[in-house]
């Protein structure tokens, strides 16, 4: 079992590179709008709730799909590291897939604060998370993220065995994948 964990910034690509690493791989693909986007209507008004079951969901998941006989699972996420809380998620599904004997790897991703401005309104984002087409309140979100927490690390900040930091500002996302998958040989 193979667990990948792409991460970064809003509108990074974290999606899009899984869904041709996926491609690529055989691995599935997890994104994390897949349970955002479920309750975020429903619980539009109850933010303790939406990201208490939104955590649920992907827990439950995680726990059928750790001790599986999949070849692997990519997980998006975007963690903010100057938050705590974040930091401990990773930590607890990290060990969660590692105690059914897993390989972990970390991918960040990183690109240019104006581009991904650009890439919060593609046509690919649009048609997979709901939560983002209405375009005015999506980059409202963006821009107010953007300035409470710090989405990317530090220079050495994250000191994980299978790391990789990628700036895919000028990458196609199939470039992308293909450099993740050469270098942890997916």
């Amino acid at each position: 079992m193979k667990l990948v964990i792409i991460f970064g910034p809003h509108a990074v690509g974290k999606m899009t590179v899984g869904q041709s690493l996926a491609a690529q791989t055989g691995l599935k693909l997890f994104h994390n709008h897949m349970t955002i986007d479920v309750v975020s209507d429903l619980f539009e008004n109850m933010p303790g709730e939406r990201n208490r079951l939104t955590r649920l969901f992907r827990e439950e998941i995680f726990n059928a799909f750790a001790p599986s006989d999949e070849y692997g699972m990519i997980f998006t996420y975007m963690w903010a590291f100057d938050w705590q809380d974040d930091w401990n998620y990773i930590d607890h599904v990290e060990g969660l897939f590692r105690q059914h004997g897993a390989e972990v790897y970390y991918v960040e991703l990183c690109a240019d604060y104006d581009l991904r401005i650009e890439r919060n309104k593609t046509e690919n984002r649009l048609l997979n998370k709901s939560t983002k087409r209405d375009i005015v309140k999506s980059e409202a979100l963006f821009r107010r993220l953007e300035a409470q927490y710090r989405l990317n690390s530090l220079p050495g900040e994250l000191q994980k065995e299978h790391y990789l930091r990628l700036d895919n500002s000028n990458l196609s996302p199939e470039d992308a994948a293909a450099i993740i998958r050469e270098t942890f040989s997916l």
